[in-house]
């Protein structure tokens, strides 16, 4: 679905850390990758406060969170994504992820959300997928629509409002053989 190719770089402890106390040149240390101002942002210091709570309490969730995202064959950081924590008691995980302002528009999040789906997938305690999004995002509407995802239902965020919540098994049913 699409010709980006990605993967993922791992943001530890150390590098959400630092990140949240403005210390770039640590966390893109730590991180082995370039992370940008987006890192660094209101929301991105949410993001990693929350994400390092969640470790204390659930240090499993270590595998499953929030990844920088790099842009192959030329290491461009171009946002970050992951899941909300490893899959739950019904094997449900849930993908999140947001794109640099700077390179939106140019398919990185479909090449983003096939390889959340791929790894989700190839994992076999994962049954189902899921995606929380604002109405008002019709970029992020669009790419699910990409993927077979069915609304199921809406939410209320604190941080992010009104969601239309979406699933999508995990493995989709192969297709009939002629």
């Amino acid at each position: 679905m699409s010709s980006h190719q990605i993967r993922f770089a791992e943001l530890s402890r150390k590098a959400m850390s630092a990140l949240l106390a403005d210390d770039l040149a640590t966390a893109r240390a730590e991180s082995g990758v370039e992370l940008g101002r987006l890192f660094v942002d209101d929301r991105a210091k949410w993001l990693w406060n929350y994400r390092l709570k969640q470790l204390e309490t659930e240090p499993e969730a270590a595998a499953w969170i929030a990844r920088a995202v790099v842009a192959e064959p030329d290491g461009v950081v171009i946002g970050y994504a992951g899941y909300h924590g490893p899959p739950d008691d019904r094997g449900m995980v849930e993908v999140g992820y947001t794109v640099d302002p700077g390179h939106r528009r140019q398919g990185y999040a479909t090449a983003i959300l096939a390889a959340l789906l791929e790894r989700a997938a190839a994992e076999p305690a994962v049954q189902v997928v899921r995606a929380s999004i604002s109405p008002d995002n019709e970029a992020s509407l669009a790419t699910i629509a990409k993927f077979g995802f069915t609304k199921i239902g809406d939410q209320w965020d604190e941080e992010d409002g009104l969601e239309l919540v979406f699933e999508r098994p995990a493995s989709p049913s192969p297709t009939a053989s002629p």
